[in-house]
């Protein structure tokens, strides 16, 4: 019965956690995307807007090998600029930072990244 009981806080442990990592995430006007190093291979670079109540959208940008952070940044701008349309108004700062803001009547929303298969850039993001 002992080893049940451990069992059981751990799974509940483990449920609390994923549970606090989700409520983490709230949604924003202003998320940040920032790059950092540069690109050891070829690769995808996947993030995921999900506004609030509405329907989640997958932004999918190539980075290519030596890709720098700076060229990191213009390239996810391209790609978001180009697949969020006008209630999102996205730019570059200090080089290899992405601003993502909600534009007009564009709900709070969130920015995820959903995979990346490029080793070397690091990406972090904040709100």
């Amino acid at each position: 019965m002992h080893i049940d009981s451990f069992r059981c806080r751990l799974l509940l442990a483990g449920v609390l956690a994923a549970y606090a990592t989700l409520a983490a995430a709230e949604p924003a006007s202003k998320w940040r995307v920032k790059f950092d190093h540069w690109a050891e291979t070829d690769g995808e670079l996947v993030l995921r807007i999900a506004p609030l109540n509405g329907t989640p959208i997958d932004v999918s940008t190539r980075i290519s090998k030596d890709t720098t952070e700076n060229k990191a940044a213009e390239l996810v701008t391209g790609a978001l600029k180009a697949q969020l349309g006008n209630g999102y108004k996205v730019e570059v700062d200090d080089g290899e930072d992405v601003v993502i803001k909600k534009s007009g009547k564009t709900p709070k929303f969130e920015v995820t990244l959903v995979s990346s298969s490029v080793t070397g850039l690091n990406v972090k993001i904040k709100h």
